[in-house]
């Protein structure tokens, strides 16, 4: 497929797991940046459908589209109805993951599987689409996790299919040459999403916040405006990076 110069136009961004967390205000900070925002999600439409609502009641555009990220045929369809609506893809931001927790040696492979599917498949065939589509002066941007860098006990397996992730970013920023296309990464620290706060007591949460030298959680927010910059003209220099949003955690 080829891939044209964008005229002077709205800028169209594809948010996957655009329907919560950072992902949902994702979403919310590029329809503030001018962007048409087409919100994939994968079960969740009727919060899917409310990120729409926010961003047309704010004057936006918006359009949420069903599709599994590991199902090419699916992810396909999701560029190809953003192209129909809007007429091209500028800026693809994927944040839809899945986390597993559990020590190495009590890992159940059945649930490896599944995290692998989504945050590993899932990023090779939405990455896949986005090299094969995305304009002139477009961006990619993928999620990793700053537990790649600092280990913690338990995620190993979310941190495996994470480092995947980057991985893959850095080798795709190369591959792009010549299309002006960038290709980052944004791995934040603990931030207060749902997924991160299931299943912790307000001890960890207390002992996570405390850990950066800012002494808090990060919020979807705080991770939202790292995207935006990257998905910008502001931050086109910034290509085949790992940006570690974590507050200062080392």
């Amino acid at each position: 497929m080829s891939v044209q110069a964008h005229p002077a136009q709205t800028r169209v961004a594809v948010v996957t797991g655009g329907s919560r967390g950072i992902g949902r205000e994702t979403v919310t900070r590029l329809a503030a940046a001018g962007h048409a925002v087409v919100v994939g999600y994968a079960a969740d439409g009727e919060s899917a459908g409310a990120a729409v609502e926010e961003v047309t009641a704010a004057g936006g555009s918006a359009l949420a589209v069903r599709a599994d990220v590991a199902d090419e045929q699916q992810v396909a369809a999701l560029f190809e109805a953003a192209t129909a609506e809007y007429g091209g893809v500028d800026v693809v931001v994927h944040t839809a993951g899945r986390m597993y927790l559990a020590p190495i040696a009590e890992l159940d492979l059945a649930e490896l599987d599944a995290l692998h599917r989504t945050n590993v498949r899932g990023t090779f065939v939405v990455a896949r689409e986005a090299a094969r589509r995305l304009r002139r002066g477009g961006a990619l941007i993928t999620f990793s996790t700053s537990v790649v860098g600092l280990a913690f006990p338990g995620y190993g397996a979310y941190s495996a299919s994470k480092g995947a992730v980057e991985a893959l970013t850095l080798v795709l920023a190369r591959e792009l040459r010549g299309r002006d296309v960038t290709v980052n990464a944004v791995a934040p620290g603990p931030t207060a999403t749902e997924l991160f706060l299931d299943g912790k007591d307000e001890e960890t949460v207390a002992r996570l916040a405390a850990q950066p030298p800012l002494e808090r959680l990060g919020t979807p927010a705080d991770i939202a405006e790292v995207v935006a910059f990257l998905a910008s003209p502001a931050g086109h220099w910034v290509n085949g990076q790992v940006v570690r949003a974590n507050g200062g955690i080392v």
